[in-house]
């Protein structure tokens, strides 16, 4: 059983859960101006692992055949059956709707929409090349609906987070799309690594990331943050910095190191940035 526990997380990338999350948590705590009710922190966190699980599994579904077929993923499907792969999808998708029931009428009612999009960025390489916004799309929801667990209303802020995380992945995936190039062209999958070729797309992720900077800052300035906050954007352009140096070698283990590391680093810097500030200013008015 527990052999198999362990196939599951690695067959939806439960690690890579710590990319999107941290934003979502940061938008949580600027939207509380401190930390929310435990109980509204326990369900964003299971509406985070539910729809990103559903997700996650719901792309292996659709891609089990091209999986097979490409030799950076061609063990996938040797992890769990095809039974237990649409389990993954269709439990954690149902649990999902209930957690957003539980948070708020609004979060409930924008659910079936969020794991449509959620699904969708799955089938957009058999018709588009713009395969990698729509990740980006997918991901900058979490900042969006953790706002709207705590506040029940949209606000001008957590879209500002929402469009950085947008352009953030859209970055990073351009990067890690290199590894399937030859692939996706041979198989006429959609990419806009296959579209634009691999010198424009890493010019093309440098200027997603450039965009992401300019919205962290915006977002410091609309959800009203301090100092601490603005240091840790240098660590966070650090990062990403040698994210794009490490892809300009087009080395595949240093892609593969790079993407893990600096986009985790980026995304955990983020969310203490956020909570140190956020504290500090707690304690200075308390």
């Amino acid at each position: 059983m527990f052999e198999l526990f362990q196939r599951i997380l690695k067959f939806v990338h439960f690690s890579h859960t710590i990319f999107a999350l941290p934003f979502a948590m940061g938008s949580m705590i600027v939207a509380a101006h401190g930390l929310p009710t435990p109980k509204i922190v326990l369900l964003i966190l299971l509406a985070m692992v539910l729809g990103r699980t559903a997700a996650m599994a719901f792309n292996r579904m659709i891609d089990w055949e091209i999986d097979k077929e490409n030799p950076r993923t061609a063990g996938r499907h040797k992890l769990v059956s095809q039974s237990v792969g649409w389990v993954l999808v269709i439990f954690p998708s149902l649990g999902f709707l209930a957690v957003c029931w539980f948070i708020n009428p609004l979060c409930f009612f924008l659910s079936p929409l969020a794991l449509a999009i959620f699904f969708f960025y799955s089938v957009t390489k058999r018709f588009t090349s713009f395969t990698q916004p729509f990740l980006g799309l997918a991901l900058a929801v979490s900042p969006v609906g953790a706002w709207l667990a705590v506040k029940g209303e949209f606000a001008f802020a957590p879209l500002v987070l929402a469009l950085g995380v947008a352009f953030w992945v859209t970055g990073f995936d351009l990067i890690y799309a290199i590894q399937d190039y030859d692939f996706d062209r041979r198989k006429r999958l959609g990419s806009m690594v296959v579209k634009y070729g691999i010198p424009r797309s890493l010019r093309l992720a440098q200027l997603m990331h450039a965009i992401l900077f300019i919205c962290l800052i915006l977002f410091g300035i609309v959800g009203r943050l301090g100092l601490i906050y603005y240091i840790s954007l240098l660590l966070v352009l650090g990062a990403l910095i040698y994210e794009h140096r490490a892809a300009t070698r087009l080395d595949v283990a240093g892609i593969n190191e790079a993407f893990f590391q600096s986009n985790a680093f980026v995304s955990v810097v983020f969310v203490l940035a956020v909570a140190t500030d956020c504290a500090l200013r707690v304690i200075s008015n308390s």
